[in-house]
Order: C-alpha cells, then structure tokens, then sequence
C-alpha cells in the first residue's frame, strides 16, 4: 500500500458509504487483510436455473457466450455467500454449482487446521429462500461429513423432506431449524436475518393443474440480513412489487433483487419456452410494470440484479437494457461480484440520496412519462397449467 493510503476498511469506516467490487477485486476474500467486521456479500451464483449460457440454449444472448463474445461473461446458479467477520459464512440458497462456487472462491475453501490436515469448512449454515431446485440441489454437495445447520420455513422444509434423496444428510451432523416470517433468528453470532414473504408461487416440482401465483406465504421469501448496524436485502424470487414490500425494502444498504427476465416475453420471443417471467413467478424488470419503475422510489444503498435468467439481454455489456438498468443506478450482478458494508453506530440512520431519474422508456417498452408508484397490492393470479 502506498504512503498515506487508508485500508478499505478504514474507508469504509471514515466515509460511511458501502463498496460493491466486481469478481477479480483485489479486495475482500481474496485480499490478505485482517477479517472486517463489517457485513460482508459474496454473489457465488449471478444466474437463474441452468446458469449462463445454458447447457442446451442458443438463444441470442446464450449465443454470444458460446461464440466468446466480449460483451457477455458466464455465470453459474443463484446463491450469495455472507459473513459478519469474514471467517465464517452463511450460504443464502444453495446452488446446484456449490462446488465449483467454493472451488472459486477463496474465502470458503477448507482451512489449515493442524500439521494432518483433516476436514474444514468456513460454511456454517444455509438459508433457503424457496424450494426451487437452482436454490437446493447445492445442499446434497454439503454431505460430506461436516457441521451444518439448514434454515428454512416450513413450506420449503417439507418440499425438500419430500424427497428421499435428500436423506443423505446426515442427520446427526445436519440440523434443520424452521424459521417463522417476522421472526429474527441468528444463523451465526453477528449476523441477524429475519424471513418475510414476498409474492411468489411454489416450486415447479409442486405445481398441479392449477398455479397460483402472487400468493404471499413461507413458499417464497426475501431475507433482511443485519450485522454490524449494517443492512441487506436479499429477494431473488419475486411476482410483484406490492406497497408493503416497497416500504419494507426502503432505506436498505445493499438490495439484491429478482432480475430474472428484462422482457415479460422474452422466452417465448427467443422461441425456448413457452411461459412468460409473471407465469414462472418472476416479475420482469422492464416495462410499465417492472422492477425498474416499481423499485425508483425505494432508496438503498446498492441496488443489484441477481437470478439473471440466460435469455434476459441486459446480460449484454452496452446494449439497450443493459444501457436502462444502468442509467437507473442499478448493477447486474457476476459470479463474484463482493458487497462490503459499514459498520454504523447504534441508533444511526441510513439517509441515502435519491435514486436516480428512470427512463421514460426502457427498450421495446413505452412507459408513462411520470413516476408509476408501487401497487398497494398483490391480487394472486391462478392459471390453468
């Protein structure tokens, strides 16, 4: 470090602004400083199910990582990593790309803990956010033979119950606790997370003839992590943006929001499917009704897109969404990418400024010219499967 140059931490501590570093920082996990107490985001996994480019898409935007286009960057299966001292780690879902997750990440690879060597984790727990299989499958990665503590609501706990093969976790070093909505819980000493539920619908494994959507209930959620005096909101799973969600999320330091498609139609457009985003219970980030218009007025800190679905174009460096997330102070999530926030002082309040302008227009989208504000509520759609 050069003469009089302050550690990030310092920084950190002296302006009372967050950091978001994009993967390859030389700072945080990977850095050789001591441990922050500051609360701490890794994104292990910036995708949606089937990570980018999918295995078996070519679509437009599949097509440019396939070609090695520039412009675009792979990423792997949603899931977020969080520490409150950089030590030990709480896993926000558990992505079916857990290992080779770890396997990029340094601050989550096994320790040194003796001249033998012998088993190690810094992962001490997961909470899940659902029962969507990009969010649980990573859990039967976490079968060997190591302490673990699973957190989830009872409609998440029983889906994943359901299934046999999750009798591989072994039952005396994997504890499950049932997390209730409203109702704090500490998953680690220092870090503080309390589940509310969000509009969503139930697994696709779940779904019968008959999909109800926009149901408000322990199948969906958005976690609200606090250590430190620092906040942040995790949603990666969301139908809709009601007023009491918009009011919950106000004044966050860092939201990871649902960023899954930027056009409603976009998968049927690309001819790789025949649902829309609202249909698989992901509100679009585009359009009159999209998280760009239905978040402007919600201050936070950061605002990040995370769950990125590999047909959504704003995955493109430079093009017409991606130019429309930007301009609207928001940034789209990599693998890697680290969220560092402030430590504040007890009775401290978050006063940041206000968002900026949003587009009148997002692309292939007319929206109306004045700010649309959040619905006051979330009417559950059901539709014929």
């Amino acid at each position: 470090m050069r003469e009089g140059a302050q550690p990030a931490a310092d920084r950190l501590r002296a302006t009372g602004r967050n950091e978001i570093r994009r993967a390859g920082s030389p700072v945080g996990p990977r850095a050789t400083a001591a441990p922050s107490t500051s609360l701490r985001a890794i994104v292990l996994g910036a995708a949606a199910g089937g990570g980018y480019p999918q295995w078996n898409c070519r679509c437009s935007v599949c097509a440019l990582a396939w070609d090695g286009d520039p412009r675009v960057k792979p990423r792997t299966q949603s899931s977020l990593a969080i520490s409150a001292d950089g030590r030990d780690w709480v896993l926000l879902n558990a992505s079916p790309d857990l290992g080779a997750q770890i396997r990029a990440t340094p601050a989550l690879q096994p320790r040194r803990t003796g001249p033998a060597g012998g088993r190690d984790t810094p992962i001490r727990a997961v909470v899940l956010t659902n029962g969507d299989v990009d969010h649980v499958a990573g859990l039967l990665t976490l079968r060997e033979k190591a302490p673990l503590t699973v957190f989830a609501t009872a409609e998440t706990r029983a889906a994943v119950g359901a299934n046999p093969l999750f009798a591989v976790l072994d039952p005396v070093l994997v504890t499950w606790r049932e997390i209730a909505l409203g109702r704090p819980f500490a998953p680690l000493p220092g870090l503080a997370v309390e589940a509310f539920a969000v509009p969503g619908k139930v697994p696709l494994y779940l779904e019968g003839d008959v999909v109800e959507i926009g149901t408000e209930t322990g199948a969906t959620i958005g976690l609200s992590v606090r250590a430190a005096g620092a906040r942040l909101d995790y949603v990666p799973g969301c139908a809709a943006v009601t007023s009491a969600l918009a009011a919950r999320l106000a004044g966050t330091d860092a939201l990871l929001f649902d960023g899954t498609v930027f056009h409603d139609d976009e998968m049927l457009r690309e001819g790789v499917g025949s649902k829309t985003g609202r249909r698989m219970g992901h509100m679009p980030v585009g359009g009159a009704d999209g998280s760009l218009i239905a978040l402007a007025s919600v201050a936070a800190g950061r605002k990040v897109f995370v769950h990125i679905n590999n047909t959504n174009p704003m995955l493109v460096d430079g093009s017409p969404e991606r130019r429309a997330v930007d301009a609207a102070g928001w940034t789209v999530a990599e693998d890697g990418t680290e969220i560092a926030l402030p430590v504040r002082g007890v009775g401290e309040e978050t006063a940041w400024p206000s968002p900026p302008d949003t587009p009148t227009t997002t692309p292939a989208t007319k929206t109306p010219a004045t700010m649309r504000s959040a619905p006051t509520s979330s009417p559950s759609t059901t539709i014929a499967r």
